[in-house]
Parts: C-alpha cells; structure tokens; sequence
C-alpha cells in the first residue's frame, strides 16, 4: 500500500482532534466533580495502522501508522472496589438496622434519668413495711395504700408493654411500607434504566450518565441485602453489542435468586403478623420463595431480626423486641403468682382455709384481664375481690379456725411479702421446641434487679450494635476512599490532564505546520535552479 503525500495531514488533523476531545472529557469531569454519583470518563483512543500487508515488499517500505482513532468514551471503575463497596454496606445496613432499634427500645428501661419501676418496688416496700406494724394491721387505709403501690407498679409494667408494643408495630410498619417498598422501587427504577441504556448504546450512545445513575442505585440496593453484580455483551446486530446487566442475590443455603435480569425486575413481598414477619420473594425469572431466615446482611435482615428474633428464648443469635417482651412478661407473672401465693389465707398448720361451703379461699391480690391468657405486663390488674373491700392482704397465716375464721393481729405474712421483695427468685420463660416446651431461665435475683438486668442487657445490646456500626462505617469510608481513588475526579489530577491535552494539541498543530512547510519547499522550491 502507497502511502498517500498528505497522510501526514490526516494524522495530525486526527491528532488535533483526539486532543480536543479529551479536553472536553477533561472538562466534562472538572464541571461534574460535585456531582453525586459521578464517575470520572476518559477518552478511549488506539494507534490507526493500516489491516493488511502487501504482497510484494521491500525493505525500503517501511510502514507507517495513520494516526490516532478515538474508539469511544468510558468510565474508570474497578468491579472489585464496587462489590467490595457493596458487601461492606451490606453489612453495614444490618448493624444499622440493629442500632437504631436498640435505640427505640432504650427510653423504656432507661431509668437512669427518672422515675420508674424501681421506685414503685422501694414505694411498695415502704407501704408493706407500714402495713406490717400493729397500727398498720388495724387501719384499713394502709391496705389501700399498699393497693395503690402496686398499682402503680402495674400501671408502669403495663405503659412498658404499651411502649414495646409500639416500637414493634413502627418497625413492622416501617418494614412493610417503606423498606420493602423502597427495594421493589429500586430494583423496578434499575430494570427501565436497563431499557433506557440498552436503547441508547444501540444509538451510539455510551449513556453514561445513565449508567452512574443505576450504579447509585445498586449502592443502595446493597445496603437492603447482599447482591452480587455482573455485566454481559449481548449482540444485536454484526459486531454491535450492548450490555446486559444481571444481579443476583445468593441465600444463607447457597441458593441464588435473580433480582434483576435486563429489563426484568423481582419483587418483594410481606406477611405481618402480631409478632413476626416474613419476606416473600418473587424473583425475576418467576420463581417464589419464602427467605425471612435466609439473608445473610442488610437493612432488611436488621430489621427481621429485631422483629422475629428472641435470643435464648427461640435458640437465634439475636436478642430482638421478643425478647424483652417476654422477658418483662415473666417478670409480672411471676410477681403476680408469687404473690397470690402468698395472700392465701391458711390455717396454724399450713392447709388452705374454705368457706362455709368447703370451697377453698384465694384471696388473690391479682387478676388476668383475659382468662385464656397467661399472666404478662398487658394482661394484670388488681384483683376485683381486693379493690372492692370483699378481703384485704393476708396478715398473718396463724389462723384458728371456727365457725368465722378470724385473723390474728401477727404480721410474719405481710413481712415474708417484703422479704420476697428482696428475694432471689429464677426467672424462667417457656419455650416450644416442637411438640415439646421447656423452660429457660435468663436471670436469678429479686424483682427490681431482674427489671434492672433488663435495662443492663439491652444497654449492652445497644453498645455492642453501636460499637460495630462505627466499625463497619470505619471500613466503608476506607473503601469509598479507595474506589473514589479510581472512580472519582481528582482536581489535580484534571488539571494535569488540561496541560498535557493542551501541550498535545499544540504539538500536532506544529506538526501539521512542519508537514505545510516540507510540502511547500518540494512543491514551490524544488527544481527552480536557473530559470
């Protein structure tokens, strides 16, 4: 192949204009390093040579290239950094989901700062203290002063379940309408920003800003749930590929479900009930799947766990609302039936006293609101036999009994009450495993202190969450940085490039000059000796 006399031309025009391109890329990163979500762009550029050889060649036909050829404009990322990225906020999201449940659940064991159950146990302990004394017995507004204690105890006792009641229904609400429907929003707005690339590639377009608009997007994606991203030619015509995104999200059990496939979007879906969640997906290519106990990370399993999860109570790994629900739950049944027992009235020898038709005397300080529940925070009240006058606190159980059983004025009954206040007693919660329950005890002590074992556990809980989210939020910053490193606009860098594109135009104009000025000589100069 002869090489053309004005090739050289050709190659510093294409030169010119491979320069002034990447200025404008330069340019375009400069204007666009505030953007969020923007990825920094280069010129993608190749040596123009000639495709084929000749047949007949020669030493002397050395070959030349025919400049620069601009073969389209790209993003600088590294995958690596970008699933690194997205593991780690992964992780970081289930932590955060984690904290910040803690934190709603700590004002209602936070007593550090006011009034509570521990004053209602140190009230009531001073009014059985009062009631205990001769003078005490005989007064009747001291029985009534004792009732009005524990009705306090049992109107913070229940203001507590009240409270944990809340924060379970705001979690599973927040859930269901926004975490859930943010995710299905996201993964919907990626499958059309798919369409919308795939059209524009077909185009010509690279659409990049559209892809750093869907990589937005897959960030925050991944802090929902563990994904994992991959990208394929697809080729719709002679040489003419566009890419096809795929992302995937991989189960506890090693089971992948498609979440996005090209324009094809999953769904998530939600099953509330009083106490737990589940988490239905139907994935992209059709398949359905309960994964409520199969995420690995994420806000969407933080949120799960604080919801469905009951630490030692359910044999999970995490100690969510369930657990301080039944927690506190226990303690007022136990308190409720400890202390009916007490009150039951009992003759010298220690046998159950009856009524005039041989019916047993119960004499209960406490009752259910609903019979076919057990004893909890939500479920006590004052027995109605004792708000009404019909029997009081069972003073003394040394009992003679007659026709009228009539009470001593010993107090050892009223004392062994504010002994069992201050009693070492194990609480224990019952547990279904299959067809079988068992009873497992969280803590041994006295009624407050088992109170205050909840307030320390979860101050724990919450420190521990809080310590690791820094942690985690430690690590991501470290690879943001690493991945803006590559994929964000250094200005020093740009500016760098400006000089460099500037000196590289200059340069192929001079040589544009130097070819000018070589032709004109051969031309206008040459063979004009002697005329």
């Amino acid at each position: 192949m002869i090489r053309s006399t004005f090739a050289g031309f050709t190659t510093a025009q294409l030169g010119m204009a491979a320069s002034q391109r990447a200025l404008d890329v330069t340019g375009q990163n400069i204007t666009n390093i505030n953007t969020p979500g923007y990825t920094r762009q280069r010129l993608d550029i190749a040596s123009l040579n000639t495709q084929k050889g000749d047949y007949y060649n020669s030493k002397s036909n050395i070959k030349v290239g025919f400049g620069v050829e601009m073969t389209g404009i790209s993003q600088l990322r590294d995958p690596f950094l970008d699933a690194q990225y997205r593991s780690q906020i992964s992780k970081l999201g289930t932590s955060d989901a984690h904290a910040a449940g803690f934190e709603q659940l700590t004002p209602i064991f936070d007593e550090a700062t006011m009034s509570g159950v521990r004053d209602a146990f140190i009230a009531l302990t001073s009014a059985l203290n009062t009631l205990s004394t001769p003078q005490g017995i005989a007064n009747d507004e001291n029985d009534a002063m004792v009732r009005s204690k524990m009705q306090i105890l049992l109107n913070l006792f229940r203001d507590n379940s009240v409270r944990l009641q809340d924060v379970r229904d705001d979690v599973q609400t927040g859930f269901a309408t926004t975490d859930v429907a943010d995710v299905n929003q996201i993964l919907e707005n990626i499958a059309n920003l798919n369409v919308s690339i795939k059209n524009s590639q077909i185009l010509g377009n690279p659409a990049l800003e559209l892809q750093d608009q869907r990589n937005s997007l897959l960030d925050e994606l991944g802090s929902y749930l563990p994904i994992s991203v991959k990208y394929r030619d697809e080729e719709i015509g002679p040489n003419q590929y566009v890419e096809i995104l795929d992302v995937n999200f991989t189960d506890s059990n090693g089971v992948k479900h498609s979440l996005i496939s090209d324009s094809r979007a999953a769904k998530f879906d939600t099953i509330i009930n009083d106490k737990s969640a589940k988490l239905i997906l139907a994935d992209a290519k059709g398949s359905t799947a309960d994964i409520t106990n199969f995420l690995g990370s994420g806000t969407l399993k933080g949120t799960l766990d604080l919801i469905n999860k009951s630490g030692d109570f359910d044999g999970s790994d995490f100690r969510g609302i369930g657990y301080y629900e039944k927690a506190l739950d226990s303690l007022v049944a136990t308190f409720a039936e400890k202390f009916n027992e007490m009150n039951i009235p009992r003759d010298k020898d220690g046998k159950q006293l009856t009524d005039q038709n041989g019916k047993p005397i119960f004499n209960p300080l406490f009752e259910k609101k609903d019979d076919s529940l057990p004893f909890s925070a939500s479920n006590i009240k004052i027995a109605s036999g004792w708000a009404n006058g019909s029997y009081k606190i069972t003073a003394s159980n040394n009992y003679v009994v007659t026709n009228q059983e009539t009470g001593s004025t010993a107090n050892e009954n009223i004392l062994n009450m504010v002994k069992l206040l201050e009693k070492d007693i194990g609480f224990t919660v019952e547990v279904k495993d299959g067809t079988t329950t068992r009873d497992v005890k969280f803590f041994t002590g006295s009624f407050h202190d088992c109170f205050a074992n909840l307030e320390a556990t979860l101050g724990t809980d919450y420190k521990s969450e809080s310590t690791m989210l820094a942690n985690q939020i430690s690590v991501l910053n470290q690879t943001s940085n690493s991945r803006d490193g590559v994929s964000g606009v250094q200005l020093d860098e740009e500016g760098m490039n400006l000089l460099h594109y500037n000196q590289s135009y200059t340069a192929a104009a001079r040589l544009m000059t130097t070819l000018d000025e070589a032709l004109d000589v051969l031309i206008n100069r040459t063979g004009v000796v002697g005329r």
